[in-house]
């Protein structure tokens, strides 16, 4: 397996993916069809997206940060740079199956 890339989300949304079979949120409160990609992150990125989406949330599920095998997709991953020179994150240019998902992690945003 190649390097895993990681999504943050609310495991409600995690819940609905895996019974539909595929996750298709984008980033916090936006979905894939809105945006046109997945944002997603490498390990040592993943604190600094939690602190920008969810440092304030108080929602009412728990945070989960899903383990995504690129290798298992069936969509393009592109590392892109939201500005020239900023540090480039993966992006999944469609649906994430569950089948490509090969672990899920609590996320507690406090930390």
């Amino acid at each position: 397996m190649t390097e895993p890339i990681l999504h943050l989300t609310e495991r409600s949304l995690w819940d609905a993916a895996r019974a539909q079979g595929a996750y298709t949120m984008s980033t916090r409160g936006r979905t894939l069809d809105e945006e046109g990609f997945i944002h997603c992150s490498t390990r040592a990125q993943l604190p600094a997206v939690a602190r920008f989406l969810y440092g304030s949330y108080d929602g009412p599920d728990e945070l989960v940060v899903l383990v995504i095998d690129p290798e298992r997709l069936d969509a393009p991953v592109r590392y892109e740079a939201p500005e020239p020179g900023a540090e480039a994150f993966p992006h999944v240019y469609g649906p994430i199956p569950v089948s490509a998902v090969v672990g899920t992690e609590p996320w507690d945003q406090r930390a």
